[in-house]
């Protein structure tokens, strides 16, 4: 079985998808599985056009020349046009659940046009419970198609990070994309009743950006606000090494990459109460309202107020995130579903 893996998300400045689509392809190596990675460095995946044209036109074009057996479309989206059978990894139905505030044909092409594809999928994997039962909701029409939920690994360099809190200038870290459902709003409030913490932001940016520099020169905290936007690999851990706390407050998360990395890498984490992040953190880091200021202050206090402790409680659940995590046995899940989708197929 000669699988083709679209990478094309781990180019450029990758977030979540982006490593996913590493970790995965790394781990099918490891596991002897014949795995090649389809991609084109000539395109940049952030820009919508182009993401389009390697979705719909340079994606299936890949796949032939490499003649593969199988193709995994693992960024969410499908070619309309194909000759080679297809898993796809449907990360989330943000864009038709959460992403109201985008631009109408960015809307179209990843929720209704992207739904219409997964009918042609041989399988389709989601990368947690809720994710899958998001999917069957907005789309009964998919019944017949067999959904695997399949965790994400987490990349062995952040489960390897040792950790160096920086007492001195402790601060709060929030990884993602700087968009609208991430809520980094909610972190921007807490900063006026934490007057000894900053707030540092990683992440490629979008308008949203904006709403939050207007907010902290509003409440007089941008003095304590880092938006650093995408930072590169050694920066990243070298900040989880340093963080006192990492903060997700997300209002809709298919998996939540940040949320797990900062488990995997021993930091105290506070999180949001939504979406898939409890099934994420099952039981390892308070769960908060998305938008009680009240709460995430609160929180966050604690964590500053009692360092050792929270720090004592991060180590000790380390191990076993990391066994939840791990690529191995995502890879292993993949491989599952790829000799599954040839045989119904």
């Amino acid at each position: 079985m000669r699988v083709g893996l679209d990478v094309q998300l781990a180019h450029g400045t990758a977030t979540g998808i982006g490593e996913y689509a590493t970790g995965l392809f790394a781990a099918l190596r490891a596991l002897g599985a014949e795995v090649v990675p389809l991609r084109s460095a000539r395109v940049d995946p952030w820009r919508f056009d182009r993401r389009v044209v390697w979705d719909q036109v340079l994606l299936p074009i890949a796949a032939m020349r490499e003649r593969v057996d199988l193709v995994h479309c693992a960024s969410g989206t499908m070619p309309l046009l194909h000759g080679t059978p297809l898993v796809v990894t449907v990360h989330d139905v943000a864009w038709l659940r959460a992403q109201a505030h985008t631009r109408p044909y960015a809307r179209a092409y990843f929720g209704a046009f992207s739904l219409a594809r997964y009918r042609r999928a041989r399988r389709i994997l989601v990368d947690s419970a809720f994710s899958r039962d998001e999917l069957r909701a907005v789309a009964p029409a998919l019944a017949t198609v067999p959904v695997d939920v399949v965790y994400p690994g987490v990349a062995r360099d952040v489960m390897s990070v040792t950790r160096a809190r920086d007492d001195a200038s402790p601060f709060a870290l929030a990884v993602g994309t700087v968009e609208r459902r991430k809520n980094l709003e909610v972190l921007v409030r807490a900063l006026v009743r934490l007057p000894g913490l900053r707030l540092v932001s990683v992440g490629p940016a979008t308008p949203y950006r904006e709403t939050c520099v207007r907010l902290a020169k509003q409440l007089g905290v941008t003095d304590r606000l880092e938006l650093r936007g995408y930072v590169p690999r050694d920066d990243l851990l070298a900040l989880y090494a340093g963080a006192t706390v990492a903060a997700v407050p997300s209002r809709y998360e298919g998996f939540g990459y940040a949320a797990a990395q900062a488990l995997c890498a021993g930091v105290p984490l506070v999180c949001s109460n939504a979406a898939s992040l409890p099934e994420v953190v099952a039981g390892s880091a308070p769960l908060l309202a998305p938008d009680n200021v009240d709460e995430w202050a609160g929180a966050l206090r604690a964590c500053l107020d009692d360092r050792d402790a929270s720090e004592a409680r991060a180590d000790a659940l380390r191990a076993a995130s990391a066994e939840r995590f791990g690529w191995e046995p995502s890879a292993r899940a993949a491989l599952r579903a790829y000799g599954a989708a040839l045989v119904d197929g």
